[in-house]
């Protein structure tokens, strides 16, 4: 995949919202964000009402002041298409436009996002619009990229209407072809659900008990195609009047409703929006995200499209970041491959429901304020490191995440139905960042020769041919883990049959009988080595065919049988852990398995400091984030010269210091 570097230079900004101001606000603005470094912000996000006041009258000269005041102080543009709203004269006009929820209840006006992606005047409205701002700005200088819509399917994820139920039969027609493969696709026999014409289908609306979950399971996908169809109709448009200009949308943290691989094929570059609760001492998941990201286009580095200075305001308290959190949550991102920090938003909102919400522009509109002294200062040092533009990762261990897995996985009518598929995936990737080593996220069909080490939690379903790839991975010679209730359903959500998990049973070495899931509150030991630790959610009875126990369960009738279990097969081996073990245990395996493979950080730190790697064809460099409140001293190898990217020093002796909450960037120089 080839990457797109937006501008030569980090970019660094945020939304900016003119529309909520007068004239003489855009001039003031433009010179505090020349002031603060900023050279590129997203603009028209939702100003489809300000652009086309009435159905086919467009009001551009509002919006070209605006860029041609902030081009003049060297400021780009990521500009908006402007649809993220669906204005009210559209609603007034299609009133069926407006998103029926799963009890038939339709959703009002008033907020945002409020449109059904199946509405057959939507498409063509935003194909309108998009190519009246294209044409209007493609050959503008300040014109960067494009932000096509705005955080796609965030509050109507699933729509329910009549629209969606005439869609839904149209998309199972073409996946299906006959009733007679979609019957037996869903199961239908069972409970007397069986169709014989396509028009008896619905959408899952809400039902006397559980739904028929392959049904379920392809109205996610349906959903998802659905709302990906919107942004490939403006996609299309855009790349016929603007081909050379990269185009992105933003995507969310830990949002499960859009397959996120699937749509990172059709972006130039990836882009994501972050908000880090500030009473989490160290952001975790924020890091998982970041890595996730940057996985999602084979590697290629990302944009930060929103995160905040200092509080957001839809939290049940809104802490702010205490003074230099956001430079440092900043640094730990660009660590982890991102080639850009921008904000939600500019200029913080005088009114409407984010007007508490930060921004790089407090409410006292003070070049003196804490908040704006902040983002002066990250701005001018991340010019300072131009020289990481386009630069990779390279991780030895990779993560499985996959986002039809994830929709399945936590469908309703499971032995536990409060499995969080997200909080599994942590869990592992808890061990590895505080160890500092490298994760890549990959799908199950990715090509998984470039890693030692592979990890699987809760595979619940294993798709035609992945199986195989995961053989082919440890015949080679890699690790697999895999977790409890892994290999256990197809695509349509229907039992692998053969014992489970039927189609890993080989791989495994393993034969699991029953679940035992724990009701809440209650955990289990394991025992290693004349040593337990504690384990939670989740027992497999575990029968071994050819594996051999690591550790066994403590206590319950079921005590002394095996819960994680290795077996070697081909050149490689595979690890089945049975339960959920505590981070003691985890951390213990873990530990066992990279000493094997001989991965290893970057450098070794103190506790709650972060260290990655990016690399150029010919330079390396350390990012190290001291998530600490005191300051922590670093041996660097003693075989490498360094110098401090930030203060352009070189190190005369292989000893650094990194004072709480700071940050420090190193380009090996050279090599002893």
């Amino acid at each position: 995949m080839k990457y797109v570097s937006i501008l030569p230079s980090i970019c660094y900004g945020g939304d900016y919202n003119p529309e909520q101001w007068p004239e003489e606000i855009w001039r003031e603005d433009a010179k505090l964000m020349q002031k603060a470094g900023v050279n590129l912000v997203s603009l028209g996000i939702f100003s489809w009402g300000e652009i086309e006041p009435c159905e086919g009258v467009f009001n551009f000269e509002w919006l070209d002041k605006v860029i041609d005041i902030l081009y003049s102080h060297g400021v780009y543009i990521n500009l908006g298409t402007a649809t993220a709203t669906t204005p009210a004269w559209f609603v007034k006009k299609y009133p069926d436009s407006l998103p029926v929820d799963e009890n038939g209840t339709r959703l009002s006006f008033g907020s945002r996002q409020h449109y059904c992606p199946n509405h057959p005047q939507l498409v063509v409205h935003i194909k309108k619009l998009a190519r009246a701002i294209a044409q209007r700005y493609k050959n503008h200088p300040a014109l960067k990229m494009w932000h096509v819509n705005n955080e796609y399917a965030c509050h109507t994820s699933r729509c329910f209407c009549e629209n969606c139920a005439i869609a839904f039969r149209k998309w199972l027609k073409a996946r299906y072809k006959t009733i007679d493969e979609l019957n037996n696709r869903w199961g239908t026999s069972f409970w007397g659900q069986r169709y014989n014409d396509w028009d008896e289908i619905n959408p899952p609306r809400k039902t006397p008990t559980f739904v028929n979950p392959s049904q379920e399971l392809d109205y996610y996908r349906f959903m998802n195609d659905s709302i990906f169809s919107l942004f490939l109709a403006e996609k299309e448009v855009l790349r016929e009047v603007t081909p050379n200009i990269p185009l992105s949308t933003n995507f969310m943290a830990s949002f499960k409703p859009l397959n996120y691989f699937q749509w990172a094929q059709e972006v130039d570059i990836v882009t994501w929006d972050s908000y880090p609760d500030p009473r989490e001492r160290l952001p975790i998941q924020h890091a998982m995200m970041n890595d996730l990201m940057r996985s999602l286009r084979q590697g290629q580095p990302f944009l930060l499209m929103e995160q905040v200075t200092s509080h957001v305001n839809w939290r049940d308290i809104n802490v702010p970041k205490p003074p230099g959190v956001m430079r440092l949550w900043s640094y730990a991102t660009i660590g982890r491959g991102a080639d850009g920090i921008m904000f939600f938003q500019w200029r913080q909102s005088r009114a409407g429901a984010e007007k508490f919400h930060g921004a790089m522009v407090p409410h006292s509109s003070s070049e003196n304020s804490r908040v704006y002294r902040e983002v002066k200062k990250l701005g001018r040092e991340l010019k300072k490191l131009d020289c990481l533009i386009g630069s990779r990762i390279k991780a030895e261990i990779a993560i499985i995440f996959d986002w039809e897995n994830w929709w399945a996985v936590e469908l309703g009518s499971k032995p536990h139905n409060k499995l969080s598929y997200i909080s599994l995936v942590e869990s592992y990737y808890r061990e590895l960042y505080k160890r500092n080593i490298a994760v890549d996220f990959i799908r199950p069909v990715d090509d998984l020769s470039k890693y030692k080490v592979v990890i699987a939690p809760l595979l619940y379903m294993v798709k035609e041919g992945e199986d195989e790839n995961l053989r082919r991975f440890v015949a080679n010679g890699g690790t697999l883990i895999v977790t409890f209730f892994s290999g256990i359903v197809d695509e349509n959500d229907h039992i692998h049959l053969g014992g489970y998990p039927a189609p890993l049973r080989d791989i495994l070495g393993i034969c699991v009988e029953e679940f035992v899931p724990y009701p809440e509150g209650q955990t289990n030991k394991i025992r290693v080595e004349g040593e337990e630790y504690e384990c939670t959610t989740w027992t497999d009875i575990i029968h071994l065919e050819g594996a051999e126990p690591l550790a066994v369960y403590g206590e319950d009738w079921y005590a002394g049988s095996p819960a994680v279990t290795r077996h070697f097969f081909g050149r490689g081996e595979s690890i089945y852990i049975g339960t959920s073990p505590d981070s003691k245990y985890l951390g213990r395996l873990l530990e066992y398995v990279l000493t094997e493979h001989n991965i290893n950080p970057p450098l070794k730190v103190p506790e709650n400091v972060e260290v990655q790697q990016r690399y150029t064809e010919k330079e390396r460099y350390l990012i190290i984030v001291n998530h600490n409140s005191h300051e922590v001293q670093l041996s660097l190898p003693a075989d490498r010269l360094y110098q401090d990217v930030l203060n352009g020093k070189r190190l005369q002796i292989n000893q650094l210091v990194v004072q709480g909450i700071d940050v420090a960037v190193l380009k090996e120089v050279r090599r002893i």
